[in-house]
């Protein structure tokens, strides 16, 4: 009935398909909004995501074991895959149940009222549901926003504290000393956050924010990571200058959208530079690893699949990690065959 509903209202059926996805990446041409859909949001953008956001890596260093660790990102994967149930058929049943959006609908796209599609949740709760109920989805909503930003306050504490300030700044001294440090700077984080919160009110929608900032960081991260872990001749000098170019071309790329240069509207611009990003990174490191020195073999067990044994990378089926259901293997087959599905039924 709602697909009825749907595809009797303006726009008629065609509504039921986003593919090729021209109004999210701004493309007026089918086949680069493929590309950019398929290369620089399905590859790079979200393959970094999931293989260098330090909030999974983090997780899956601290498990107990090799199994636990390659189901942390399997795990995840479940809950994200089922994102089309919270976002696109609360939209269709917002096109049809809210009479401010159904007008905006009818308009094109530029009627008054001041709503827009990205307000669809929002009017839903307002409308839909009564105030006790009301009251536990602010508080849901609340929630996953606190657990988002302590995970991510953890991750910058722990990289800026060790990493970085113990490493390179202050070393050899007392635990007591790091721990102070790693409070201030969860301080300072926390108050950059509420600043970065002022720039992200700029965007039309945060998905447009954060596309664009995974474009100047997780795509040549994600690159760098590949590169180093199956390549050994790659080197400390070629990752850092992958990087740091590969970030630059992404945001090169977003200042020549910014200023009209280049015509990328939507989420083209984060897409084009991620995959600019990417491809710059993988060269640059390619040319600076051969003309400079690498690692020894023996200190890349470990860190480079080639050069780690096979059986350092099993994961165990006894003890704690017995089960079918704590297969690896098996997690992520039952995962591919679910997302495989759910792109056919909402493609």
């Amino acid at each position: 009935g709602l697909v009825e509903k749907v595809s009797a209202g303006p726009g008629g059926a065609e509504q039921l398909s986003a593919w090729p996805g021209n109004q999210l990446t701004g493309f007026d041409n089918s086949v680069l909004s493929v590309v950019g859909l398929v290369f620089g949001l399905g590859f790079v953008l979200s393959f970094g995501y999931w293989t260098t956001n330090f909030v999974e890596v983090q997780r899956a260093m601290a498990s107990k074991s090799m199994s636990a660790a390659q189901r942390t990102p399997i795990i995840g994967a479940f809950p994200k895959m089922f994102i089309p149930f919270i976002v696109i058929i609360p939209g269709m049943i917002a096109a049809v149940l809210i009479p401010e959006l159904a007008a905006f609908k009818q308009a094109g796209g530029s009627g008054g009222g001041g709503v827009d599609y990205n307000d669809a949740i929002l009017l839903l709760m307002r409308d839909l549901l009564p105030n006790g109920i009301l009251g536990i989805a602010l508080a849901g909503l609340l929630a996953s926003f606190m657990a988002g930003m302590a995970a991510n306050l953890s991750s910058f504490n722990t990289v800026f504290t060790y990493d970085i300030w113990q490493s390179y700044v202050v070393r050899d001294r007392a635990d007591g000393y790091y721990l102070s440090m790693g409070r201030w700077v969860t301080v300072g984080a926390t108050l950059a956050a509420v600043g970065t919160a002022f720039i992200a009110a700029g965007y039309s929608n945060l998905m447009d924010y954060l596309q664009q900032l995974f474009s100047f960081f997780n795509a040549p991260l994600f690159a760098t990571f590949i590169l180093g872990m199956f390549w050994k001749r790659m080197t400390p000098h070629a990752g850092w200058a992958g990087l740091v170019l590969g970030t630059v071309s992404a945001v090169v790329v977003f200042g020549l959208s910014e200023t009209g240069v280049l015509d990328l509207p939507g989420q083209g611009a984060s897409f084009v530079g991620a995959g600019v990003a990417f491809v710059v990174d993988i060269v640059v490191s390619v040319v600076v690893s051969l003309v400079t020195r690498p690692k020894p073999a023996a200190e890349l067990v470990g860190l480079v699949y080639g050069l780690t044994p096979r059986a350092s990378l099993q994961a165990s089926t006894s003890g704690e990690d017995a089960g079918w259901y704590r297969r690896p293997g098996l997690l992520a087959g039952i995962a591919l065959v679910l997302i495989i599905a759910l792109n056919i039924i909402f493609g």
